[in-house]
């Protein structure tokens, strides 16, 4: 009947308003925890697949900032000689800090011994570089490919602070956890009962695009394009593949 409904309301003008005095507003009361980070996740994905006298590394373009997209048109890639390049993601800050140190390394390496480091010198390097920085880690999440002294394929994965070992492919950043799989089944060949080939480099490149298009469905990170680098001992060669841009 309603009888259990009514709201009881004041006259007094004073009765209604609402007391604030309790209310912590972090001066005085509660201590209030703050909090800085010296690192910030950009996103981005990248793989490297080995053949067997070619290398190929992809990563896409798309640099971000949580829910903002910062940039549509940033490589993640850098040769570090005509045979040998590096793929980052993380935090931009810390790859391009990453990048310097290496390069400086590099061309101190090329005055002194007149030549360019071999790929297997570079992954050692790259491996020494991140352990001297492992109380401090750069924010990077690194994958090297190039050629090695026999005219083969190489591809190192690395973890934050310096280890790393040679892979038939490797994938790091927000995707990685969708292209690992997929690269377990076509490159690795685990869990297959057709015979194992070798793949041409032409194939290797549409896998990696596919790839790329099935992480861009499920990672709000990647996304707006694809570089892919193919490396040989003739040299390395570029191509872009166009990705989800939203």
């Amino acid at each position: 009947d309603g009888t259990n409904l009514s709201i009881g309301f004041s006259t007094d003008p004073t009765a209604n308003i609402i007391d604030g005095s309790s209310i912590d507003h972090g001066i005085t009361k509660a201590p209030y925890e703050r909090s800085f980070s010296p690192y910030e996740f950009n996103g981005g994905t990248t793989l490297a697949i080995s053949g067997p006298d070619y290398a190929v590394v992809a990563a896409d373009t798309r640099l971000s900032s949580g829910y903002e997209i910062l940039s549509r048109n940033v490589s993640k890639l850098h040769p570090l000689t005509d045979r040998c390049v590096l793929g980052s993601a993380g935090c931009k800050t810390d790859v391009d800090q990453l990048r310097s140190v290496l390069d400086i390394k590099m061309k101190v390496y090329q005055h002194n011994h007149r030549k360019p480091m071999a790929t297997p010198s570079v992954a050692q390097m790259l491996g020494n570089t991140l352990y001297m920085k492992r109380f401090f880690p750069y924010y990077s999440f690194n994958v090297l490919a190039g050629i090695d002294s026999e005219g083969k394929g190489a591809v190192y994965s690395y973890d934050a602070i310096g280890s790393f070992e040679r892979t038939p492919f490797s994938a790091s950043g927000s995707g990685q956890s969708f292209l690992i799989p997929l690269m377990d089944n076509v490159i690795s060949h685990k869990n297959r009962c057709d015979e194992r080939r070798d793949l041409p480099v032409e194939e290797v490149v549409e896998i990696v695009k596919d790839a790329f298009l099935t992480a861009g469905e499920r990672d709000i990170y990647t996304g707006d394009a694809v570089e892919i680098k193919i490396i040989t001992s003739e040299g390395i060669r570029t191509e872009m593949f166009n990705l989800k841009a939203d």
